[in-house]
């Protein structure tokens, strides 16, 4: 694959993105198949499309940037266990400042979890995951991969910022934001079996991660 099906398949990957979540397209798939399906659907269709992203990538002309050095493999390491544990923290979370979550109308702004440090924790996850394989990934391909999807997942808080706080009402989501900054900054004594549990979990992805990625991904993460 040359740098036109590299380019191609970017292309696809942003319309799969945007599509879907125009308002009108939106609301008649989610009239088809309702809004639990919607969010398995896009989240299926945002994974494949990663999937498809990441070896075009890889089959696109290699142009090294910068040679390859030990502590970045280190450094993607520490950043990796970060995203597995945001992410574990973040899923099945209500989270009414983000984009679809689940039983949002259950949040307890006193109580907001990892919302009490980011409106956007799974973004800030991709953000990661983008900036920690910048590192290993020295070639031209890889690059812009990573860091158009970094870019792409940091301008996207405000994007989604906006766009919640039109659907929410400005008043309402003030007061929403204001309330979780309010909050205490750890869980409360009564959640910290959760916590642990949720941290477990992170930690096992973590691990199923490093052991996988040669599989999934063709190069050994260790």
């Amino acid at each position: 694959m040359g740098w036109t099906g590299f380019a191609a398949v970017f292309a696809v990957f942003f319309l799969t993105h945007s599509i879907p979540v125009r308002p009108a397209v939106k609301s008649r798939l989610v009239g088809t198949i309702g809004l639990r399906g919607f969010g398995v659907a896009y989240s299926l269709l945002s994974l494949g499309m990663l999937a498809l992203l990441i070896w075009s990538a890889g089959e696109a002309p290699y142009v090294q940037l910068w040679p390859q050095m030990e502590w970045y493999r280190h450094a993607a390491h520490l950043g990796m266990l970060a995203v597995c544990l945001i992410l574990a923290l973040s899923i099945g979370r209500p989270n009414p400042f983000c984009f679809g979550g689940v039983r949002n109308d259950r949040f307890d702004p006193t109580q907001p979890g990892i919302v009490r440090w980011t409106r956007h924790p799974v973004l800030l996850a991709l953000a990661i995951w983008a900036g920690v394989h910048l590192l290993p990934n020295g070639n031209l391909a890889h690059v812009i991969l990573f860091g158009v999807l970094g870019s792409f997942a940091l301008a996207g808080r405000t994007l989604i910022d906006r766009r919640k706080r039109r659907l929410l009402g400005a008043s309402r989501w003030d007061a929403l934001d204001t309330a979780r900054k309010a909050a205490p900054p750890f869980y409360a004594p009564g959640s910290w079996r959760i916590l642990f549990l949720k941290l477990l979990t992170g930690l096992a992805a973590f691990a199923t991660l490093l052991l996988a990625h040669p599989y999934l991904i063709g190069v050994s993460a260790l």
